[in-house]
């Protein structure tokens, strides 16, 4: 869908494309330099400002470490036990990153940042080749400025990964479709089933399952089976088995029970049983994908609107539009089916309402519509976000960490004003001087919204024990014991580059694939701790403050001394020894 001519063309969506005779290649390379440039900028500023997470950054930064300690890139390995959650490839990436530039936040974080870039142009390209070039742009935007995609391009996890990767596939299959036989179609399958394997790669099955129902739901439904040829099938699915079979192969290889862990407990048990402890309700994702697509949420039924014009009549009419409303509705209904549920899961339903959103803009603007709706509900969630701020920096006792409390203060009171401003200003703009002006004080608003995020990260994120491991990677020798004390803490292991031991606990490290012998020697019980304890070796205790009581208790009968070796603010470094 273009801009009707006479339409406002200069409108901020467009400010990319400079020249309106920009030849197709031309503008083709220009926006999307333009879109690496400003989005890069985005993603990678302060990329290292902060530790690895507990547990989830610390585990994938983790595992490529070993991997690359042992020169073993078909096992995962998690502190010295293989780990079969998850296929290697996001392993590999942060592993490739980690060599090229070191070890670090920012090149454990590189990853996930550098696929939600990759996501940004993607959809770009998605949206231009189906809606035209202002569509494109502003879909990029839509997503690569919604505040869950946001967050999760800054943070080390699978699911970027896999969301870009399965979008990749869905978006190369409604392009082929549209495509008369030739190479362009040959190529474009060809990357639909590349991506789908790297997508399998990246978190199992889901990666060709999920995107194989979506297609095949709109081919149903919609009855476009003559699109489908040719589908290069036979090619296709050597291809995919090129890349996605190698690692299982050799995985099973080596593993002997892997195949019955991976298939049965990480997929069939995940979802259809409450085994992993994630369940959450059936309307779980609803709030999250509208606070997700924040600060572009209030237009998301005008994308739906418009993708669905003429209602189910015209359905053939408007079949693409129709698949993008399939993807995101399919996707958002496997995930709330599943008896496994976490904020992430949604992200793949992201790409598709971004088209949707980005297309309902460029047509309402050239119509001289003011988009006043979408406007007053950003600015009614941006005052709502803002006093919610101002309520948890300013009231006594709502951050009971008087030295974290110190630190947010001024970025809460400064992203408090952000989100005011810009809540008030937008709607008004959008009704003085038309939705130019307010759709470009939005983007500011989320732009300075990001921007004290980030800043703010530190200060917001769980302590971790960085600090910690510091003191221990300097002073724990060889034939040292080192235990964590009821958890475990995968930061610690990241940092000093050693594996641990845990008390009284096992957390998710896959015991099943280590012998009796070695389970008997990493996992103990208090009693065993209190025994080593009062031994000639050294011994050293990483636990939580809070969990300083079940230590003194554990250590009164025997009477067993220790000795605080270093602190932080939720956690301790103990010694039986000086």
């Amino acid at each position: 869908m273009r801009l009707a001519p006479g339409g406002n063309a200069a409108h901020w969506f467009v400010r990319l494309a400079v020249h309106s005779s920009d030849s197709p290649s031309r503008s083709w390379r220009r926006d999307l330099a333009w879109l690496t440039l400003a989005f890069g900028l985005l993603y990678l500023f302060a990329l290292g400002n902060r530790p690895l997470a507990n547990p989830d950054e610390g585990r994938y930064a983790g595992i490529p470490r070993e991997m690359l300690a042992r020169g073993d890139w078909v096992t995962p390995v998690l502190a010295d036990v293989p780990y079969f959650e998850k296929p290697p490839l996001v392993y590999w990436t942060v592993g490739a990153c980690r060599r090229l530039f070191g070890p670090g936040e920012f090149s454990a974080r590189l990853t996930p940042a550098l696929f939600a870039l990759g996501g940004v142009l993607l959809t770009y390209a998605a949206g231009r080749r189906l809606r035209g070039r202002e569509t494109g742009i502003a879909a990029a935007v839509v997503l690569g400025t919604s505040v869950l995609y946001f967050v999760l391009g800054r943070i080390l996890l699978l699911d970027m990964a896999v969301s870009v990767l399965m979008s990749a596939t869905l978006f190369c299959f409604i392009l082929g479709v549209r495509e008369a036989p030739g190479a362009r179609r040959r190529w474009l399958f060809y990357g639909l089933y590349a991506s789908a394997a790297l997508a399998t790669l990246t978190k199992g099955l889901i990666g060709f399952l999920v995107t194989g129902a979506v297609m095949f739901l709109w081919l149903l439904v919609f009855n476009q089976w003559k699109r489908l040829r040719p589908l290069h099938l036979p090619t296709g699915i050597l291809l995919f088995l090129a890349i996605a079979a190698p690692w299982h192969v050799l995985a099973a290889q080596r593993n002997e029970s892997w195949a019955q862990f991976y298939f049965v407990h990480e997929h069939w048990e995940r979802f259809t049983t409450t085994a992993h402890g994630r369940y959450e309700p059936w309307w779980f994702f609803g709030p999250i994908l509208l606070m997700g697509l924040f600060p572009w949420t209030g237009f998301l039924w005008a994308g739906i609107r418009e993708g669905v014009a003429g209602g189910w009549g015209r359905r053939k009419e408007n079949a693409e539009a129709w698949f993008l409303i399939t993807w995101a509705a399919f996707v958002f209904l496997f995930f709330s089916k599943s008896q496994s549920k976490l904020i992430p899961y949604i992200l793949p339903v992201l790409p598709p309402l971004a088209v949707l959103i980005g297309a309902a803009l460029v047509r309402g603007i050239a119509e001289g519509a003011k988009l006043v709706a979408g406007m007053r509900v950003f600015g009614a969630a941006a005052g709502l976000l803002g006093a919610a701020v101002v309520f948890v920096v300013a009231r006594p006792g709502v951050i009971k960490d008087a030295e974290q409390l110190a630190e947010l203060r001024p970025y809460g009171l400064a992203l408090a004003a952000v989100l005011l401003l810009g809540g008030v200003a937008a709607p008004w703009a959008t009704r003085v001087r038309g939705a130019q002006s307010g759709l470009t004080i939005l983007t500011a608003t989320a732009a300075g919204f990001f921007a004290l995020v980030t800043l703010a990260a530190p200060a917001i994120q769980k302590p971790g024990t960085k600090e910690l491991a510091r003191v221990a990677r300097e002073r724990v020798q060889a034939a040292d014991r080192v235990y964590h004390f009821h958890a475990f803490f995968h930061d610690f292991v990241y940092y000093t580059e050693r594996p641990v031991g845990l008390v009284d606990y096992i957390d998710e490290l896959q015991v099943q694939f280590l012998t009796p012998a070695e389970r008997a020697r990493r996992f103990i019980a208090g009693a065993e701790l209190a025994r080593q304890w009062g031994g000639s070796g050294r011994v050293w205790l990483v636990l939580r403050r809070r969990d300083r009581a079940a230590l003194d208790t554990l250590f009164a009968n025997p009477r067993r001394e220790y000795r605080l070796i270093a602190e932080s603010r939720d956690h301790l470094l103990l010694s039986n020894q000086p």
